[in-house]
Parts: structure tokens; sequence; C-alpha cells
């Protein structure tokens, strides 16, 4: 009875029986494994929920890196009313006269013009357009800094525009610029001209900060940088008829001359009857919008001399015009003319007048159409949906081509600095810290610059985005070595120095960029991406590489190796040898790799054929492709033209495309001396059955499949057997290179460099004689010139090649 009172006692001590002690016990160990596999599981979830987390918060992050500036400090320093001798200029390039200043806000300035006759029909000339036929245009003189003249002939006119500007003050000096108009025959014939001053739209709205208006018969106007200002319009010489204006409203600089065209009203003039003039604008007398276009149309009787006179406030020396205007033009024209002869010495080396006046029209051109942009590209990334938007920035650059392509193109850019660093070294300089500013933190530029809105109105969609999968030839890095090479002086102290100095980590991230992201499968073998295989074209291109269409592996694959690309890397090893070396800096890592690159067994290793003796690019080829047309499965479609494969390709060198590829390793000066692969190349050079014409190397041998093949129905071909310069030009610099230093191909080498380079300015030369332009291209049958013109980009290096300066 005891016991079971104690054990009675501790049952209702712990408040249960037998029964019940065990069920408690059982559950407390249920609810230990419960509670255990709660805790588990919140442990799971909360890990799933952490890298979910890190994984969002990563791809937010990759997802910004394509836009998200590099972080270092900006390489330009002072733009704008800092650097006064560069504020002005002519920095609209894809017009046929524009002024602006180096000022995000800046208020641009240009003319535009017509004939009233009834039976000419050609509409406004505005933008520079390869419609518009004109027999020539283009600068005959332009330092790049003070002064400028250009012809356009516009039959039966000639139009000569120049300009002089006046640095001082605090708001960016003077200027003048010059319209003088001439017929054939003395014809005195009546013609439209209209000068504007314009304020971009796309900044967003102009008022108050920035006025323009019409006053006193003065164009007027003011921002916050340059203060007050006003051009008067000063007629020099000529009848003129009459006047008319319009304070209007235009959406955005890509329309003027639309927004013009809906300005003309009708008005009976006692002497043409029924005149199209300037008349109000709606949108502005309504008051629903500002005024940011105000035109000023004059109907002049020819010979007719206009001054364009533009003053501000506080300068106190008097702007030019007149006479004493004439007198200093004619000045900065005969200075012009003995900086070009000390600097390039063509008529120490026995060119005549004529010859040295084309080559001065194509330094004028180049130097002529460096423009100054502003805005934010598009871009997009593998971590992007859709492409974003770049940071908004400032690009001071030269464009390839004013009516075709007046934008920056980054590879074209280091073509045209090898130009403009012999006339211009800090111009050149300014020109490569803005570039380099537009670098992001992965270290990639984007490669084509569509900046504003009057930019991107001349872009097809399919190219305005720009991804940073896609690199472009580092022509810029090397420009730079070249010039640090030729004027070690110019960077031991100062503002060059200075700016190399901030250059570096700039340009060290873009090389590591090209190091990291354009690496091949095998070992020191590099392969350009964006190649895309959509089974429309003949060959997919590589537009990365700048040379578009030159035939690579049929299709595109990840083992592929492109020969080209080795060459640039090593080249830009050897460039930031160069600059690390003279900033001393630690030059081994980039040693290292020069050297490993110049290793002539590797190379030949990846992409020597034994078979052709060539140097070739390796991937998945084959020869058995042609365009067919296929039939629609339906009548109401239209039949697609298509790539059709009739031998299967397969993993191998690409040697039936022997052209400027094959040639890579000469052109950048991978081979030593004594390589006897450098002496087979030369061998090849001038067979007229392969890349020799007498009118330069053409692109690819007359031997290859793809010679002159069109890549699609509507795509003709661009870099298969025409002529380029630039190309040229990296031979013709090679050819000297080799001529220069002791080796057994030094005298064939000799002899090639004197006969191209006599081949390739003798046509250069007599196509401008002809057609009064620089072509893009040139064919290499009969030496004509071809795709777009006026193309004063790197066919402007004519003027290095007659100078035999690399």
């Amino acid at each position: 009875m005891v016991r079971h009172r104690k054990i009675l006692k501790n049952d209702l001590k712990n408040g249960n029986n037998e029964t019940s002690s065990s069920s408690g016990s059982s559950e407390r160990s249920v609810g230990r494994r419960t509670f255990k596999f709660l805790s588990f599981w919140k442990s799971v979830i909360g890990g799933v929920c952490l890298l979910v987390a890190v994984y969002i918060g990563a791809l937010g992050y990759l997802e910004t890196r394509v836009n998200t500036p590099f972080g270092d400090e900006k390489i330009v320093k002072e733009s704008g009313l800092t650097v006064p001798e560069r504020y002005w200029g002519t920095y609209r390039p894809g017009v046929y006269l524009g002024l602006k200043s180096r000022e995000p806000r800046s208020p641009v300035f240009g003319l535009m013009w017509y004939e009233i006759a009834a039976a000419t029909h050609k509409g406004i000339r505005h933008w520079c357009d390869q419609n518009d036929n004109l027999p020539t245009y283009g600068w005959t003189y332009h330092d790049g800094v003070s002064f400028g003249e250009q012809l356009i002939s516009d039959p039966p006119h000639d139009i000569v525009t120049s300009f002089v500007k006046i640095p001082g003050g605090e708001h960016g000096g003077h200027w003048t610029a010059r319209i003088n108009v001439t017929a054939k025959e003395n014809l005195r014939a009546p013609f439209m001209l209209v000068w504007y001053g314009a304020l971009d739209e796309s900044m967003g709205a102009a008022a108050p900060h920035s006025r323009l208006w019409y006053e006193d018969g003065a164009l007027k106007g003011h921002t916050p940088s340059l203060h007050n200002f006003k051009i008067n319009l000063v007629t020099h010489k000529g009848k003129l008829f009459h006047k008319s204006h319009s304070e209007a409203h235009a959406p955005g600089l890509h329309i003027l001359k639309e927004k013009l065209y809906s300005l003309l009203r009708i008005e009976k003039h006692h002497t043409f009857g029924n005149l199209a003039v300037l008349g109000d604008d709606d949108e502005v007398n309504d008051r629903e919008k500002d005024v940011n276009f105000v035109a000023v149309q004059m109907l002049v009787e020819t010979p007719f001399v206009l001054d364009v006179v533009y003053t501000t406030e506080d300068l106190p020396a008097p702007p030019l015009k007149g006479n004493e205007y004439t007198e200093v033009l004619e000045k900065k024209k005969r200075e012009f003319d003995v900086d070009f002869e000390e600097k390039f010495k063509l008529n120490e080396r026995g060119y005549s007048k004529k010859h040295i006046n084309i080559a001065k029209h194509a330094l004028s051109n180049m130097v002529g159409g460096i423009g100054y942009f502003y805005g934010a590209g598009r871009v997009q990334s593998q971590y992007t949906r859709e492409p974003v938007p770049y940071w908004r920035a400032p690009l001071y650059t030269a464009v390839p081509s004013r009516s075709f392509f007046p934008r920056g193109f980054l590879w074209d850019e280091g073509f045209h600095g090898l130009l403009i660093s012999k006339w211009s070294p800090m111009i050149f300089l300014d020109i490569a810290s803005h570039w380099l500013d537009l670098i992001n933190v992965e270290g990639w530029i984007p490669r084509e610059q569509i900046l504003g809105a009057e930019a991107l109105a001349r872009v097809p969609k399919e190219f305005v985005v720009q991804s940073n999968a896609a690199a472009n030839p580092p022509m810029l890095l090397i420009t730079l070595a070249t010039l640090v090479k030729r004027s070690p002086e110019l960077f031991e102290k100062g503002p060059p120095k200075a700016i190399l100095d901030r250059m570096f980590s700039r340009l060290q991230a873009w090389y590591q960029w090209f190091q990291t992201t354009q690496k091949g499968d095998e070992p020191t073998s590099y392969r350009w991406r964006g190649r895309e295989d959509d089974g429309l074209q003949l060959n997919p291109k590589t537009l990365t590489s700048g040379l578009d269409d030159y035939p690579r592996a049929s299709h595109p694959s990840d083992i592929e190796r492109h020969v080209d690309l080795r060459c640039w890397m090593y080249a830009a090893a050897d460039a930031m040898a160069t600059i690390a070396y003279v900033l001393q800096r630690d030059t081994t890592k980039f040693e290292v790799t020069r050297d490993q690159l110049a290793d002539e067994d590797l190379l030949n290793e990846l992409h020597w054929s034994a078979h052709t003796q060539t140097y070739a690019d390796y991937g998945l080829h084959t020869d058995g492709v042609r365009l067919v047309r296929q039939q629609p499965k339906h009548p109401s479609e239209t039949p697609k033209v298509i790539r059709s494969v009739t031998v299967p390709p397969q993993p191998k060198l690409v040697t039936s495309a022997f052209g400027y590829v094959s040639l890579f390793p000469m052109l950048l000066k991978v081979l030593q001396p004594e390589s006897e692969k450098l002496g087979k190349i030369l061998d090849d050079l001038d067979k007229a059955d392969l890349l020799w014409s007498p009118y330069g190397l053409r692109s690819l041998s007359k031997s290859s499949p793809l010679y002159m093949k069109r890549n699609t129905e509507h795509d003709p071909p661009y870099w298969r057997g025409q002529v380029w310069i630039n190309v040229n030009y990296l031979a013709i610099s090679g050819l000297k290179h080799y001529a220069d230093v002791d080796g057994p191909y030094r005298e064939r080498a000799k002899e090639l460099h004197k006969k191209l380079r006599a081949n390739v300015v003798r046509n250069v030369l007599s196509e401008y004689k002809r057609t009064g332009y620089l072509w893009e291209q040139y064919s290499g049958e009969d030496g004509k010139g071809s795709g777009c013109k006026p193309f004063t980009g790197w066919t402007a290096l004519l003027v290095l090649i007659m100078a035999d300066d690399y």
C-alpha cells in the first residue's frame, strides 16, 4: 500500500498515470524530432532564400555592370570653356556647315540652301548626303583649331564656306563664318540661303536657362555658359532681294530641315511672283512651345558673299568682317601651308603642287571632320533582358565619313589618330581621352558611338544596340604607343604626361578585358565574339574584327581561332609595355605576353598551313556553300535566298580565304626579320592572281571561292577583294619595318615597299582628281573608288603614305 501510494503520489505529482507517463515520453520524443525536422527545413529554406537573394543580388550586379562607368578618375579634366582654343568649331560634321561649342547644351548654328528655279527640284541642302550627288565637297583648309575653308560644288553654283575664330574673354570669344556663292559662267541667278540657330530639344527643355530670338535684324540668344550673344548677317558683296525669318519650335536637331519646310508660306513678290518665305510657327504663337529654332532666309543674287558674325558682350576686340576677315583668313592659310610642309615634307619629296593640295585636303577633311557629341548609347549584356542606356557622356572624335558615318567608330579612330597625332598631338590626346572615358567597369568600350538625336536618326535600327561581348581591334592603344615612341620627350612632364598617367589604368583595364573575354580554347589563341549564323549569310559576318564579311570559318563555333586577333594582342601587349615603360611602371607582365605571342613555333602550331604555306584562321569550315532561292510554302510568301551547304563542315584551317587576315603576322610585325614564313608572305605578296593589283593589295585573293561574292541577296561584297587603305597602310608600314632591319628578306621588303606605296598613292590621287573625293575602298580590278564618299577617315592615311612616315 505504501508503495502504491508513493506511485500514485508521484503520478499525481507528474499529473499522469502510468499510461499517460509513457505517452508523454513518446510525445516529447516526437516533439524533439519535429522540432529538429522543422529546424532543418527552416535552415534549408533559409539557405535557399539566402542563395536566391545572393543570386538575385549577383544578377542585379551583373545587370548593372554593362552601364557602370570605370571607377578611376576621369581622364578629361578640362573641356568647354576651360579649353578656349578648341571651344568653338565645326563640330557637326554631318551637315555641310555647322558650328557649335564643346558644351553638352551648346546652341548649334548652320547653313541650308536651295535653288528657287522650278526646273531644278533639288530640295533643301542641309545634311551631307550621298543622294545629293554633289561633284565634290570638303575642307580645302582646316587646322582643327582656329580656321577652315571648304568648297561645295552644287552646279551651277559653287559655295565656298570658311570660318575664323577670335579667342578671348570669358565666354568663348568671337567667330565669323563666310558664305561665298558663285555661279558657273557668271550666271546671275537667284539663290536662297538659310542661316539658323537651334537648341537641342533632346537635352530637355531649354527655357528659362537658354533662349533664342530674332531682334533688330540679328539672331540673338542666351545660355548659362555664353551669356548674351548675337549673330549679325552682313552682306559683304552682292544683292539681297528679300529676307524673312521665323521663331519656331523644332522637336529635335534631326528634323530641322523638315521643320523649315513646314514654316514656308507663299507670298507675292514684285519680281519673283509667288515666293516661299518663312512665316510664323503655330506652336509658338499658341504658346504651346518655347522658341528653340530661329531661321533667317535670304533671297540673293550670285555672286554673293555673306559674313555671319558671332559676338559676345565681354570681348572688347571687334569681330572680323569684310576685308579684315579676308586678310586674316589668307594669313592663316599661309601659316597652314608652312606647318604642313614642316610636318610632312611633301614639297621636299618632289610632289607636284596639285598632289600636295590633295594631301592638304585629306588632312583638312580629317581634322575638319572632328565632331563633338553628347548623349547615351544603348547597350546590352547577356544579363540584361532588354537594351539599357549607357551613361550620358561627351565624345570628341573624328568620323569616317560625313555623309554616311558621321559618328565615332572605335577601331577607325585608332587609324585616324595616326594622322591627327602627327598634325597635333594634343588634339589626338584629347580625342583618345574622351574615348577612354567611355570605358565601363568591365574594361569594355562600345565600338560604335551613336550619341544624340541627330546621330541616332542616321543609323539603321539593327546597329544601334552595342553588345558588351563585342570587341574591336585595339588600334587606338597601338596609336598611343606609336606617339609615345615617336615623341618620348612630349611625355617627360607637363599636361601630356599627366594625361597619359591618367590613361594608364583604363588602358590596362581595356587590355585585360581582351585577355579575359576574347581568349580561344587553345593556349595563346584568340577568337572574335559576335559571329551569328542566321542561315541567310554565305559566310557569317565578323563585324567585331572590323573586317565585316571577310571569310572566316563557314560555321561559327567556340573552337575558332582568329590569326588577326592573335596578332592584334601581340601589338597591344607591346603597346602596353611601351606606355608602361615611359611612365616608369612595371612592364613585366606585358612583355611576357608579348614574347609568348611572338613565339613563332606557337603561332605556327595554331595558324600555319604546311599544305598552302599560309597563315589562316581555324574553325568548323567547308567551302561547299552557296546561296539558293528557297521556294515558299505558300504562294503569298516572298521567296527567300538562303545558304545551302553541299559539303559538311570539318574542323580545319580556313586556307581557302587567303587575304588580309593571312598577312597579319607581317602587318603587325610579329614575325622576326629572319623568319622563313616572312619570306613566304613576301613571295606571295606581289602575285597578280592573288592580292597584288596596280591599285594596292586586295582584301581577298582572286583565287578564293568567295572573291567578290555577295554575302546575302541584298548584301554586296565588302571585304572580299576591294582595296582598303588602312590595311594597305599597315602593309606599307610593315614592309618599311622589314626593309630597315637586318635580315635575309630586307631587299625584297624594300622593293615591295616602294612598289606598293607608289601604287596606292598613284591610284588614290588619280581617283580624287577624277571624282573629287577620297573613297571608302577602291576596286582591285580597275582602281575606281567605291563604297561611300567622301570617306576621309582612314583613307586620309594617304598623307602619311606620301610622306613615308609610319
